[in-house]
């Protein structure tokens, strides 16, 4: 059996509508081929959140897994910094 290393992002809850499942955006920043200009790119992933703890605008950390549903391919590791506008 194969040990494979999981990959590790870091985002931000963009929507905690769903029951156990969050929206994180997961920013990062690619240099244009032709103009050589810094440009930020943003991913959104679906993530399984089984307690329901991380809220919009909680910085967290997440980790890729086995498809959970359609759309769902990462989980919750944990909560980096709460957001502030409680």
């Amino acid at each position: 059996m194969e040990n494979k290393i999981k990959k590790v992002r870091i985002g931000e809850v963009i929507s905690d509508k769903m029951n156990k499942s969050r929206v994180v955006k997961v920013s990062r920043k690619v240099r244009h081929p032709l103009y050589s200009k810094v440009i930020k790119r943003t991913t959104s992933f679906m993530v399984h959140d089984e307690k329901n703890e991380s809220h919009l605008g909680d910085k967290v950390k997440i980790i890729e897994s086995r498809p959970l549903s359609k759309n769902k391919r990462w989980y919750l590791a944990e909560i980096i910094e709460k957001s502030k506008n409680i």
